[in-house]
């Protein structure tokens, strides 16, 4: 790149700031993206306390199966998000499909307390309802992750590190460990 003038680098700048802008406002989500994550997240979540209530076969099966079927809807959304789009947004990943959004991490972990509590004492209805309220959270958190990225691309673009999403999982393994030690 040449030597440019002050003025000329601050007019590029502003140029490339309105092209994220405009490309951003151009961008279409797949059908179903916040409701299918929220299922997704809601049976991850019915089928996670099952296998820390019973701790057998079954139980390992039915956790298997939730962590299968919410790693299936996350990737088969993100491929079409790519197809819809030709490109990759920072953040949707991490944010939206992860779930690392402050809103929906407080999300999941309330209603997976609740889920677990309930389930307990055996008030199979508020298991249900923990977990359903659960994805529903955790849906309507990706959905407000979209519309203040839509309003300010440039400052909601980035995803979170990948020593942040590593500590994330670890923290998580290491607190689904101790609950099924404990049951």
């Amino acid at each position: 790149m040449e030597n440019m003038s002050p003025e000329e680098a601050s007019a590029t700048l502003l140029a490339a700031d309105q092209a994220r802008t405009t490309m951003a406002q151009g961008l279409v989500l797949p059908s179903f993206l916040f409701a299918s994550l929220g299922a997704a997240v809601a049976l991850q979540l019915a089928t996670t306390t099952l296998e820390l209530v019973h701790d057998s076969v079954a139980g390992r099966w039915s956790l298997a199966a939730g962590v299968v079927a919410y790693l299936a809807v996350a990737a088969t959304q993100l491929v079409r998000f790519r197809r819809l789009n030709g490109v990759w947004v920072g953040g949707l990943a991490s944010r939206i499909v992860g779930g690392t959004a402050p809103a929906a991490m407080a999300a999941y972990v309330v209603a997976f307390v609740l889920a677990a509590w309930a389930a307990d004492q055996k008030a199979w209805w508020l298991v249900v309802l923990g977990a359903v309220a659960g994805g529903a959270a955790y849906a309507w958190s990706g959905r407000r992750w979209w519309q203040n990225y839509l309003g300010a691309p440039a400052a909601h673009a980035r995803a979170e590190s990948a020593a942040l999403l590593a500590t994330i999982v670890v923290v998580a393994l290491g607190g689904l460990f101790v609950l099924a030690a404990g049951s």
